[in-house]
């Protein structure tokens, strides 16, 4: 997981936006395992960010998570941006976030990535300071409420990796 922010028009007074972006495996009873992306964008753009993954047709998340236009693209190792609304809008993380082998392997398996999108505040307070197995659990408890309060979207986006 990776606690980042991102410099953008429209920011806070310090010119920066929280933006938080995880990866996560996720295992399945039947198939190949999947690759998760979760996005937690700050109030002052959330409002911007959802028009976008509903442009690219993100549903709230109940059921199956739906195709969309959207694209998560990699470099190396690297999370480098998430493409919306047919290319015409990208979001890209202010830091390098890692993405393991296991997660590239479950993206390119599939070809796709499911992804989350989770209202300001889902993210745990002190998350990454909790050893891994708490910080997992808290922030699955979380997005758990957050879900059940009907305030997640979710869909399916491409897979677009590079070894630039």
């Amino acid at each position: 997981m990776a606690d980042e922010t991102d410099k953008t028009d429209g920011a806070g007074d310090d010119g920066r936006v929280p933006m938080v972006w995880a990866l996560a495996v996720r295992a399945v009873a039947a198939g190949p395992p999947f690759a998760e992306l979760i996005v937690e964008i700050g109030p002052e753009l959330f409002d911007a960010f959802v028009d976008h993954v509903v442009d690219s047709g993100f549903v709230l998340a109940a059921g199956e998570p739906p195709a969309t236009t959207a694209v998560v693209e990699v470099e190396g190792n690297v999370l480098t941006r998430l493409v919306l609304v047919g290319g015409r809008q990208a979001w890209e993380p202010a830091s390098d976030v890692l993405a393991s082998p296991g997660w590239q392997a479950a993206a390119a398996g599939r070809g796709t990535v499911v992804v989350l999108v989770v209202p300001p505040g889902t993210w745990p307070p002190g998350l990454m300071d909790l050893d891994p197995v708490a910080g997992a659990e808290a922030l699955t408890r979380s997005l758990e409420s957050a879900r059940a309060a009907g305030a997640v979207l979710h869909g399916t986006a491409g897979y677009r990796r590079s070894d630039a």
